[in-house]
This record gives C-alpha cells, structure tokens and sequence, in this order.
C-alpha cells in the first residue's frame, strides 16, 4: 500500500488513521528522518506518548528509526502533550509526541518540536522530513556505525512542580473542581499537578474526577470539548455536586475548556483576558517595559480591547500553534490564546499548556470572592457565532460571491483567510495599544477560511449586539448557499 505523504503530514504535525495512513514502517521511516534533519547523530532527543492504542508501539518504532540514525532516544511514556514540551524545554532536546489530540480512535499523528519545545511546520523542517521519510521508507534505513541507545525518564513529578511553580494555588479559598478528562491525558496529570498522586503537597482543591480512566477508544464521549455535546456531563455534574467550576480537556490535554458553578460554558476568549490580566500585571510588577500579549484573530474582539485596557501591547496572530509559538518567541509575548483553547507562555517556552490555563483560571477565582459566573462576567464576549463549517462545491467561487456583496460596503483584511468588517470594527482593529472605537459603537466583524483538506469554508462572526450578528450570519449565508 503506498503512503499519500502529503496527506499524512500537515501544516503543523503528522495526523492520519492507524495503520492505514500511519504505520509501523511509516513511523520508523519518519524518526530515522526527524534524526537526519536535525542533525541527531550523537545527540538526543525525547519521546511521549498518549493513551491510544496505537501510541506505544508507534513511539517505539519512531525510536528504532531514529536510533538507527544515530540518535539517544529518551522514551517519557504516558504523558500529556505539554509534559513533553516540559522536557523539551528543561532538558533543551528536540521533542515527537505521539497523539492524534481530539480525533477519534482510528487516528494517530506526531507532534514534532525542535529543542526548547520550539514548533516544527511544513515550512520550518516538516517538508524536508516528509521527503527524507519517504526516502528511508522506499531505499530502506541505512544504519550509522554506532547506533544510538534507549533510556527511560519519569518526568511526572518534576512537571508538576514546575507548573506549581508558575502558579501558586496554596492560599487560594477552597474551591471544589468537576475535572473531565474524557478518558484522555488529563486522567494522567491533573491529579499529579493539583492532587497528591506525584507525592507534593496537597492544594485547597477538590478535584471530582469525570472519565479518569486512560481509554483510547473514548467510550463516554470525543475527547473534543469544542463541540458542546461533548460537555453536557461535565455541566450536569457541576450542578449536581455543586461545584465552583468544571474543567474540560481533550485527548492530550493541551486545551482546557471552563464550565462555571450554573454548568454554563465560559468562552475560550473570556478565559484568555482573564489569564492575560496576570500575566501582564505579573510583568509589569517586574518593571517589564512594553509587554505585549498575542491574540488569534478568530477570538473575540473583547480579548483585544482588555489587554489594551490592561496596559499592555495587544498583538494578532493567524491559527495554528506553529506560527503562534514563532510570533510569540519573535516579539517576547508573555502569553497568546487562540480561541480553541489554546494558551501559550513565555515562561513554559513559549508553548500551550491546559492545565496552566487552568490553574490561572482557579487562581483568580480562588482569590476573590465572587462566583465562577460572575468572575467571567466581568470579561463577557461579544455576540458571535462560534465556528461554522460551510460543504460548498467550489471554495473560490462562494468567496468571490461574498467580496461582491460584501466588499464596496466592508473593510478587508487577508491576514489569515479573508475578514470582512464594518469601518467602526476597522477602526478599532487598527490600533495595537488603544480601543479606537467605543464599545458600544455599532461594529461587526466575519471571516472565511478554506479548509486544506476539504471543500470546507469556515465561517466566524462577531458583533456588537445580537440584532447586528444574526443579520450578519442570515446574510453571509445566504450569499454562500446561493
């Protein structure tokens, strides 16, 4: 059976379904190339994996390549996405995590970083794997004279430290925690991180644990909590337990999801300006000068405006962790989000942690007095529409549709896919230190992005009221299904 190489390696990492796209010979081939490419002959590099399955047996076969080549694997076992990147990061070795993230069983794929936990993409190394990859797997691995060895590293205990360490929960009121780990990496570390299983001390935190157990297959539910289905159990056992909050990650914990004390959802964006807030005044309590904190484009424009608010330099990035982690290294950013719940600081390198977000979250809430609800009213989004995706038969022609209907009357901006939006949204859009527009101007905003793989447009849209975005979302529509 021949690989599709294009399709298995992505913009960002290596996805594709078990052992039909992604195999035993694939993998091997794929770390006898990460080892090439980056020059590991002699040198080391870590390796993690999640609970599928597949995950073992692929991590091993990545380390038969790549110790072929010369390379010292480090095999970290069991882990979540950004304990990998923790090791990656104190150890100062390049980093392959084998999950497939949200994606169902079926998948597997490979997260690939170089040293400091710093992102590989198809532009910065990926292609060039992809094309040695193929090669090793159609000529065969030609092993180097002295072969590299495998050793194993528990790095649970030291991971949660440092996450401790980063925020600090001791002298927080009590809070009572509904954890949902839809039998993904989150089982494995958030007790470790906020309980006594990694043998520190214990935090004022009950952890009621939902779907702890490590299960590939996801019998309770997708380990997705983007899609709201996938939260109902989280916000009925929040009610029923009577919980301050309710936390919700998926397969490699990576994303971290917030259910206030009523089990209603509390927007990525809102999580974000809350997060933000400390660290930039965690910055400026250390006489940092220009703090600048980066935003994805897709998040609500609530998310922009605090950070200004805040003081600090609010900065805006396209999707996609590895040009996140690349703009944030460039401009010394204290902290990104993207509004699929992805967080990102400076002081984990740069990279995205859950559980970080989360702790941040806890820690605000712990220090004050109000509610979960409350505290995240203070930061309430925008109206918007959330992500929808669009099935039409030919991407270019709906787009050309919509700047005929849209463009004579809208500001454009092709930054990441194409943005449409009234002037007084352009006004405020503009300004990198300072809300141009007020808040309660009449503003609304609408992008389209094609999907790589599909014939997929994905639609988002914010405004400043209701009225203003259903007419918005009523209209693109029709323009598109048109």
């Amino acid at each position: 059976m021949s690989t599709n190489w294009n399709a298995l390696v992505k913009a960002y990492d290596i996805r594709g379904l078990v052992d039909v796209d992604l195999t035993e010979d694939v993998v091997q081939a794929l770390g006898a190339a990460f080892a090439d490419e980056l020059a590991l002959e002699c040198e080391s590099l870590v390796i993690g994996h999640d609970m599928r399955d597949s995950s073992p047996r692929f991590a091993a076969a990545f380390a038969r390549g790549a110790t072929a080549r010369g390379a010292n694997v480090i095999q970290l076992g069991l882990c979540s996405t950004d304990q990998t990147y923790f090791v990656s990061g104190s150890l100062g070795l390049p980093s392959a995590m084998f999950t497939a993230s949200h994606n169902p069983a079926r998948y597997n794929g490979i997260k690939l970083t170089r040293s400091e936990a710093r992102a590989i993409s198809i532009e910065t190394g990926l292609a060039r794997i992809r094309d040695r990859a193929q090669a090793h797997l159609k000529h065969g691995i030609t092993p180097v004279a002295l072969m590299g060895a495998v050793t194993k590293y528990d790095s649970l205990t030291e991971y949660a430290a440092y996450l401790r360490s980063m925020v600090n929960l001791d002298s927080i009121r009590p809070l009572r925690v509904v954890i949902d780990a839809a039998n993904g990496m989150a089982g494995h570390s958030a007790l470790a991180v906020l309980g006594e299983s990694a043998g520190l001390a214990s935090l004022p935190i009950e952890i009621l644990p939902l779907y702890f157990e490590l299960d590939g297959n996801f019998p309770n539910h997708e380990a997705n909590p983007l899609v709201a289905e996938n939260l109902r159990d989280l916000q009925a056992a929040v009610v029923a337990k009577k919980a301050d909050l309710g936390l919700a990650f998926d397969g490699d914990a990576d994303r971290c999801f917030v259910v206030d004390e009523l089990g209603n959802p509390i927007s990525p964006s809102t999580v974000a300006a809350i997060v933000a807030r400390v660290e930039i005044e965690r910055a400026k309590a250390l006489d940092e000068q220009n703090v600048t904190v980066l935003y994805g484009h897709l998040a609500s424009r609530m998310l922009a405006d605090s950070i200004r608010n805040a003081g600090a330099r609010a900065s805006k990035t396209k999707v996609g962790h590895s040009l996140i982690k690349a703009q944030m290294l460039s401009e010394n950013a204290v902290f990104g989000a993207e509004h699929s719940a992805h967080y990102y600081f400076r002081d984990f390198w740069f990279a995205d942690s859950g559980l970080l977000a989360a702790m941040h979250f806890m820690k605000a809430l712990g220090e004050s007095r109000v509610s979960a609800s409350e505290l995240a009213r203070e930061f309430a989004p925008y109206p918007s529409s959330g992500e929808i995706n669009l099935q039409v038969a030919d991407v270019a022609q709906a787009l050309e549709r919509v700047r005929t209907a849209f463009g004579a009357g809208a500001a454009i901006d092709e930054f990441d896919g194409v943005t449409f939006g009234s002037s007084a949204w352009a006004l405020g859009n503009a300004s990198e230190t300072s809300s141009a527009a007020s808040s309660d101007s009449d503003w609304w905003w609408f992008n389209l992005r094609s999907s790589n793989t599909e014939p997929l447009l994905r639609f988002n849209a914010e405004a400043s009221s209701q009225a203003q975005l259903e007419n918005i979302i009523a209209g693109v529509l029709a323009v598109i299904q048109s």
